[in-house]
């Protein structure tokens, strides 16, 4: 699957969510991030599980840049399906170059762009019109041009 991320504000975090079941003690959080979809912002719901990561997650602000590395899980309960966007890596924005920015430190600059000599803009002598503009062309007698 490909690497999916995101970069976008954390607007909030939501209450760290605990219980214990079979498999023992478990911890989730959820937090939203605000990005940009076109001319218009979008809100992404995503949701981090383990101690671990709620503690990574707690390392931010609110209102901070981050990037989000996750997974997209989809599954079903009584017919109806519910996706989850699980976040397994956030980092600082300020930490992480953005893609274009790399490529463009990669690339090489572009030459300038230089105005043509004078001499590639002139018409040779042997090719000027022979009709002078300001006489319009002869036709024939009737109006229509074909």
């Amino acid at each position: 699957m490909a690497n999916l991320e995101l970069q976008g504000k954390l607007l909030r975090k939501l209450p760290v969510q605990s219980g214990r079941s079979a498999r023992g003690d478990w911890s989730k959080q959820e937090f939203l991030v605000e990005y940009q979809e076109g001319n218009f912002p979008a809100t992404a719901c995503f949701d981090v599980w383990g101690m671990d990561k709620v503690n990574d997650l707690a390392r931010f602000a609110d209102g901070e840049e981050i990037v989000v590395s996750f997974n997209i899980n989809s599954r079903e309960y009584n017919g109806k399906y519910y996706t989850n966007l699980r976040a397994w890596k956030i980092a600082s924005a300020a930490q992480q170059p953005s893609a274009p920015a790399a490529a463009a430190a990669a690339a090489p600059a572009p030459a300038p762009y230089q105005q043509p000599s004078p001499a590639v803009n002139d018409v040779p002598a042997g090719f000027a019109p022979s009709y002078s503009p300001a006489e319009p062309a002869d036709f024939g007698s009737d109006d229509l041009p074909f």
